[in-house]
């Protein structure tokens, strides 16, 4: 993707950080028939390989990962928000101010591969459900376990896993690191008013890219 160097994160900790809760990503592949995406969640396995392994799974029937041989691509996407130029404090003083989204994105590359042993689909549910699960900080969390084996079975049937070994990695922390620190801070608190999450999460991470 087309990055500039102030938005550049080249950091495996953060990027995998990102990965891990962002979660739900794209699977984007090309083809005969074209480019072809399926929506899903992703567990990464960091220390698979020098940059980490993502597992997902499909249902049987989605063939998407056979038909399509070669390089994919994992797309992450997180939060994102719209800054109006009057979050900017030059709009009150010379009006040379345009809108800008700012963005965190994280793309991740490598040749998909697929796999239908029963016990290998359960270890990777079991993973997806305790990261799942404990994003919704409830208590007792659901675990696969608790649900009759014959119909864990019958569904570890309908599925089939996907291994990525990420070959390449490049992140995106659109956050206007290429302005003044009084423009970021006025965008930053603009956002903050808002009260959606994902202009909350934009105005804390454009706070952490200025120096104490």
């Amino acid at each position: 993707m087309y990055t500039p160097r102030a938005f550049v994160e080249s950091r495996l900790s953060v990027l995998h950080a990102a990965m891990r809760e962002i979660a739900f990503g794209a699977l984007v592949t090309a083809g005969e028939g074209g480019i072809e995406a399926t929506h899903l969640p992703f567990v990464l396995a960091p220390q698979e390989g020098s940059l980490g392994t993502l597992y997902a799974h499909v249902a049987r029937v989605n063939d998407h990962v056979v038909r399509h041989a070669g390089e994919a691509l994992a797309m992450f996407a997180g939060p994102h928000a719209y800054i109006s130029p009057n979050g900017y404090p030059g709009k009150s003083v010379h009006g040379r101010e345009v809108p800008t989204w700012n963005y965190i994105a994280v793309h991740a590359y490598g040749v998909p591969e697929t796999f239908n042993d029963p016990g290998s689909l359960l270890d990777l549910l079991d993973r997806l459900t305790r990261q799942s699960e404990q994003a919704t900080a409830q208590a007792p969390p659901w675990q696969v376990a608790d649900a009759p084996t014959d119909y864990v079975a019958s569904m570890l049937g309908a599925i089939v896993g996907i291994r990525l070994p990420i070959a390449r990695i490049e992140g995106k922390w659109k956050l206007g690191q290429n302005r003044s620190v009084d423009d970021r801070l006025g965008a930053a608190e603009w956002l903050a008013r808002r009260r959606d999450d994902d202009a909350q999460a934009i105005a804390r991470a454009m706070m952490s890219t200025i120096a104490p």
